[in-house]
């Protein structure tokens, strides 16, 4: 098996060798079926933590562009109670290094909702990496809003410049469009990992509130 003739059954048995791998996932549960580079995960895990390490190592496997994640969480044991819950989540949120104070959590059902407001993005994603964690949240959905912020002239060839600097990324392949202060990533990238590296490099510009990946995934 080459890099340029991976097909969708080389990517198949890839994902299902990294699954069984990886030690915090039970693959056993888990089905993978792929479509043109496109993976679905099915199936039951225990807990929101398999959950996310299932899709993470579905994403380092070459030859993915993209993962479904149709994965059940049903706890083995008893889950906590509700209250049990809300009272961990709201902990993790105060104690957290970079969430602010203004962001909030409504539990039902295991399902957390994030809500109120960050002026960053790696302050909207500290705050769900710190309740995906805990023992009873199924699902999360982060609906906190960024501080609106002005924007600059420069800031697509900052963002341009930011992606140049990066060992791993062919900036020549990526294309920058701003219009205000979102920022649309459009062109080719040789892998997800890549394609988030292009994505952090223009969540870091402070003139930004919205970024819209487009970049293509191919692997070779």
């Amino acid at each position: 098996m080459t890099k340029a003739t991976l097909s969708d059954l080389d990517v198949q048995d890839m994902v299902r060798d990294e699954l069984e791998w990886v030690p915090d996932v039970d693959s056993a549960g888990i089905g993978v079926s792929v479509e043109e580079g496109a993976v679905t995960l099915s199936g039951e895990v225990d807990s929101y933590a398999e959950k996310l390490a299932a899709k993470s190592a579905a994403l380092r496997v070459r030859g993915v562009r993209t993962v479904a994640d149709d994965l059940i969480v049903r706890s083995k044991g008893t889950p906590p109670s509700e209250i049990d819950i809300v009272r961990e989540v709201d902990h993790a949120l105060k104690t957290a290094v970079n969430v602010p104070r203004s962001v909030q959590a409504e539990v039902t059902d295991h399902h957390v909702l994030l809500i109120g407001e960050a002026a960053w993005e790696y302050q909207r994603h500290a705050a769900q990496h710190a309740v995906q964690y805990l023992p009873g949240v199924y699902t999360i959905s982060n609906m906190i809003r960024l501080t609106q912020r002005p924007s600059a002239p420069d800031t697509q060839q900052r963002i341009a410049d930011a992606l140049t600097r990066h060992a791993q990324l062919d900036a020549e392949s990526i294309h920058v469009a701003v219009e205000g202060s979102r920022v649309t990533l459009t062109g080719i990238v040789h892998s997800w990992a890549e394609s988030a590296q292009a994505a952090d490099a223009a969540w870091a510009s402070p003139h930004v509130t919205e970024v819209l990946n487009h970049l293509i995934i191919k692997a070779f």
